[in-house]
């Protein structure tokens, strides 16, 4: 019979053959199960706890059958299922069948088996491949089943808050003989049908698979099995015909993104890793070519420590090759928020435990799913062993199509990494036809490279490869009229593409995510218990080095400050630090920040303690004075507050040097006091001799002038410190995003409850407050602060919060003129336009910035700082600062509580750079210490200082796993090339410098002189430099 005329007619035919809602009582698709059997017996109990195996299967189980629910949310049933195989199964394939809307895993002989979600299309266990009659036909699993779905458990949509009363339904628990050459006939048949439809009317190829499933159809009886191997060989003769030489080349890599905290708490990740790699495993066993990448040093560890049976085979098949950690970082961080230390950090926690762990580094930075990359990445990479980074996330840009899959990307410093951007854009996907149909298409550097990624496997949530996936790339491996697709490495990938570079273009700077703009300020409670954090360990790391180097029996804490990095390291989790989770995630997150507090506050005391042990003692008759510690490396005189008598605070004017302490016994006298004056109108004016503040009732800035310069900062009729609310509803990403279109909603804030007074009226230090109602319920209470010889005007806010879908923000026009504004990032800076010419400019309406952004013309600018603050705008002459949003999805209570903050202003003559602007935010996040002390004379010691204004001594701690060796980090923050003299009065022997691993350099070994020991930077570079010292 000739091959059907009409197209449609004959892909539909087979469309039915293949389906699982039409003729399945007479199509091929029907015939997948043959025999089933329910379980001989079948018994639950359910707990609010995620306990172990072990506590589970002591626990009274009641009765139980399939139709039954069980819930509310976050709550686990155990199943204890009893199996009875009939005998007449012999020799036939048998699976246990689970079909649930909870995650499930399958526990046998008190190991887990096999992870079972409906969601990630893995509903079987198999129990054996042929059964035979000498295996026992009776057995027992356990079922722990999480009342919680792959995406958790939102109310009505994916990102909705979790409904906490969902029930969860078990609607399917059978035995099943299951039908493996059905099965393999099905995929070949799917493989064809997607060929035939995707290839298109104008490939012949399409017709040839076309014709070739029809014709595969006519040959089957589904009724009579001996007819599949014929329909088969139809197929095979088809995938056989192979490619030309110059075709495509797709590496193929399994994966599972799990997302370490998003739609449900960390404990439940736990699970969800186990559940997805135990299924790997098993995939593994039975398919040895077999390969799966795995992010993410902290989720190791989490089932090193729950799930030890299961590690153990884990490190066996990353010994074979077939299981690849990758990434090189403790958790996928967010890509903008964490300092540069901490993102050094990352590296450094999680490449040391894959060396420990698994006897290598990565050699691959993996972030796929984090919110825009930091322009200084590049050289944190590179100087933590990797030169290669793959991610997918700027295919979500929202405005621009990135112009890249595979390029160079620069960072500020000019460190290159290789990157790529698997072409089909998603780091899940299932291994069809289209996938990789879009991966050739859409690759945006054909003809530069003919290699590319796919990632393949339930993603998220968890979930992983399937069996099907393998399968359908196992056919498509080299068949004409599709790419090549190969089960590969990343490292083999990357290896390809270093060959064929020497075409690939460069992108310079950062990679920027147009989108989710609004995790900058959302949840400021976590920005702020980072950011606090961050300075407690940088705080803590500079004392107990310190306090070891002075002698005495100090040891320094590397146990306990390496649990604390951890747990910071954690809440960087690009879901966690970026505000987008459920509630019980920050519930989690808050705590573990009330724990770096804690343990950290307790560490720096014993540090202080043993640093100045005999400065700190009562003596008999020795005068009261004050200790001031300095963490930084520059000398700082600044207005502290001290225990004065009776319990009061007391300001005083200290000099504390660089990186070490002075006794302050007599304060120092400014040379001009601080003058505060109401005039007539109720303005307020301020002056310390460095600048000069007018503030209106309502608390604007309506003046502010350096002293001596007749240079206004704020422009004429304009107000800074203006607060502005935006209706902020974005069009679906709630927590994450927030729209263009909300600049058109500004309302200025205008509700005065109590206008400005004097609360301090100078001396050291004055001050003036008001307060505003915001919105409908909010208030806000601001003290205005200006101490003697400071440069910066503080704004101490406090806020009760209480709107819905609202942002606040705070502007300050400025009178300065230029087409850049600078920003803060990790260990540096960078420009950005405060225009909006193209749409690349546009599309960055609402940016990031560590602790300061500036404004500057040629000789004179104006720079605002902030003390926990992340998202920030500069548009024409405006600078302004994210303060709160007020989300409702993924947490209906996002942000809803008190809120207090500090941002500054400070005009400048000159540069940024030499006004010294980046010195002065480092001040306001790293503030002095004041310990009261008892010393009679006055003394002053310092440890560490650089002779030059553009390095910055960012970190001193132990050298990892070397008492004996100190490591000290420095950077370029200027954006010159500079020679830099480090000098310390520690009893140093040898110096070399090291990388960010620690390990020491080829030929890095540095001469110590007289002066200290001598740095060259360029612009951004990151030094770390190995102190051993003397014993």
């Amino acid at each position: 019979m000739a091959a059907p005329k009409h197209r449609r007619t004959a892909l539909e035919r087979v469309e039915k053959f293949l389906s699982e809602i039409y003729f399945t009582d007479c199509n091929l698709r029907g015939r997948l199960f043959a025999d089933r059997c329910p379980p001989a017996s079948l018994s639950c109990f359910q707990t609010p706890r995620r306990i172990p195996y072990d506590e589970a299967i002591r626990q009274e189980f009641r009765p139980a059958k399939v139709g039954d629910s069980f819930g509310p949310t976050w709550e686990t049933c155990w199943f204890k299922v009893e199996l009875s195989i009939p005998l007449a199964w012999a020799g036939r394939e048998v699976h246990f069948v689970w079909e649930s809307d909870g995650e499930g895993m399958v526990w046998q002989d008190a190991q887990p088996v096999q992870g079972l979600t409906k969601e990630g299309e893995k509903t079987s266990y198999i129990l054996t491949s042929s059964l035979k009659e000498t295996e026992p036909h009776s057995l027992t699993l356990y079922v722990e089943l999480a009342c919680n779905g792959l995406f958790g458990a939102g109310k009505g949509s994916m990102i909705a808050p979790p409904d906490p009363d969902r029930r969860f339904t078990l609607s399917k628990a059978e035995l099943v003989v299951f039908n493996r050459d059905v099965y393999e006939l099905l995929v070949d048949l799917e493989i064809l049908l997607d060929m035939a439809r995707l290839l298109g009317e104008e490939n012949q190829r399409s017709f040839q698979a076309l014709y070739t499933a029809n014709q595969m159809v006519n040959v089957c009886d589904v009724m009579d099995p001996s007819t599949f191997p014929a329909a088969r060989d139809l197929a095979a003769a088809i995938f056989s015909q192979r490619n030309g030489e110059s075709q495509h080349t797709i590496h193929a890599v399994g994966h599972c993104h799990i997302d370490s905290a998003w739609l449900w708490p960390y404990e439940e990740t736990i699970r969800k890793c186990a559940r997805s790699w135990v299924t790997v495993v098993r995939l593994m066993e039975c398919n040895p070519e077999l390969t799966f990448a795995c992010s993410q040093a902290q989720q190791f560890e989490w089932v090193r420590s729950w799930y030890p049976g299961l590690y153990a085979q884990i490190q066996d098949f990353v010994a074979k090759g077939q299981f690849i950690p990758v990434g090189g970082t403790w958790v996928e961080m967010d890509g903008n928020l964490p300092s540069g230390e901490s993102m050094v950090r990352q590296f450094l926690q999680g490449q040391r435990f894959f060396q420990e762990q698994f006897g290598r580094i990565c050699s691959e930075f993996w972030l796929p799913d984090t919110f825009g990359y930091s322009a200084q990445l590049p050289q944190l990479m590179r100087g933590c062993g990797i030169r290669r980074f793959l991610t997918q996330k700027l295919s979500w840009n929202l405005v621009n199509t990135f112009p890249h899959h595979t390029f160079f990307w620069e960072g500020i410093d000019g460190s290159r990494v290789l990157t790529h951007f698997p072409p089909g854009d998603s780091y899940g996907m299932h291994g069809q036809v289209e996938e990789m149909l879009k991966t050739v298409k859409n690759n945006k550097d054909k003809g530069r490279v003919n290699h590319s990624a796919l990632l393949f496997g339930f993603g998220d949530g968890g979930g992983g490869p399937t069996q099907k996936m393998l399968d359908r790339i196992k056919r498509m491996s080299d068949t004409d009229g599709l790419p090549r697709v190969q089960i590969s490495t990343p490292d083999r990938l990357f290896s390809v593409l270093e060959k064929e570079s020497s075409q690939l273009c460069t992108w310079v700077g950062e990679l920027f995510l147009e989108l989710h703009n609004g995790t900058y300020t959302t949840q400021a409670q976590i920005k702020k218990g980072n950011r606090e954090c961050e300075r407690i360990l940088h705080d803590v790391e500079v004392l107990s080095t310190l306090a070891v180097v002075r002698g005495g029996a100090f040891k320094y804490p590397a146990s306990q400050l390496q649990r604390l990095w951890r747990l910071l390291l954690l809440n960087q989790f690009h879901d966690v630090l970026p505000g987008s989770c459920i509630q019980l995630v920050v519930e989690d997150a808050l705590q573990h920040y009330t724990e770096i507090r804690r343990v950290g506050t307790q560490l720096q005391e014993e540090a202080v303690q043993s640093l100045c042990r005999e400065l700190l003692q009562p003596k008999a008759g020795s005068a009261k004075s004050t200790l001031g510690l300095n963490t930084l490396p520059w000398e700082r005189t600044e207005v502290i507050s001290r225990a004065g008598p009776a319990g009061t605070e007391a300001l005083a004017l200290v000099t504390v040097p660089s990186m070490g302490y002075a006794i302050v016994r007599e304060p120092l006298l400014p040379a001009q006091p601080v003058s505060v004056r109401k005039q007539e109108d109720g303005s307020i004016t301020m002056e310390n001799g460095v600048v000069t503040v007018c503030l209106d009732m309502m608390g604007h800035l309506t003046s502010l002038r350096l002293v001596g310069s007749e240079r206004e900062s704020v422009p004429d009729g304009c107000y800074a410190n203006q607060f502005a609310l935006f209706d902020d509803v974005p069009l679906y990403w709630d927590a994450w995003d927030v729209m263009d279109y909300h600049l058109e909603t500004r309302k200025p804030v205008t509700t005065l409850l109590k206008p400005l007074e004097i609360t301090l009226a100078g001396g050291l230090r004055g001050s003036a407050s008001f307060s505003l109602q915001i919105g409908k319920s909010s208030t806000l209470t601001q003290e205005i602060i200006l101490d003697a010889t400071c440069p910066c005007l503080r704004f101490l806010t406090q806020v009760e919060w209480k709107e819905a879908h609202k942002f606040l923000k705070v502007e300050f026009p400025v009178q300065v003129r230029s087409t850049n504004a600078t920003y803060e990032i990790q260990f540096g800076h960078l420009q950005r336009p405060t225009h909006w010419n193209t749409s690349w400019d546009w599309a960055r309406f609402e940016v990031w910035a560590h602790k300061w952004l500036d404004l500057s013309e040629h000789g004179f600018g104006v720079a605002l700082l902030n003390d926990c603050k992340y998202g920030a705008s500069a548009h024409g002459n405006v600078l302004s600062l994210s303060l709160l949003r007020a989300p409702k999805s993924p947490d209906a209570t996002a942000d809803i509580t008190h809120h207090q903050f500090t941002y500054a202003v400070m005009p400048h003559l000159g540069s940024f750079q030499d006004a010294g602007v980046i010195q002065r935010a480092y001040n306001l996040n790293f503030p002095l210490h004041a310990v009261p002390a008892s010393s009679a004379q006055s003394l002053a010691w310092s440890a560490f200082s650089v002779s030059s204004p553009a390095v910055v001594l960012e970190t001193v701690k132990q050298a990892e796993g070397r008492p004996e060796a100190v490591v000290v980090r420095l950077y370029e923050a200027h954006g010159s090339t500079v020679d830099a003299w480090l000098q310390t009065s520690l009893p140093v022997k040898e110096v070399m410098l090291c990388d960010l691993l620690e390990r020491p350099a080829a030929q890095g070994c540095l001469p110590l002189e007289q002066q200290g020991v001598r740095l060259s930077f360029t612009p951004f570079r990151l030094l770390s430099v190995l102190l051993v010292l003397r014993q």
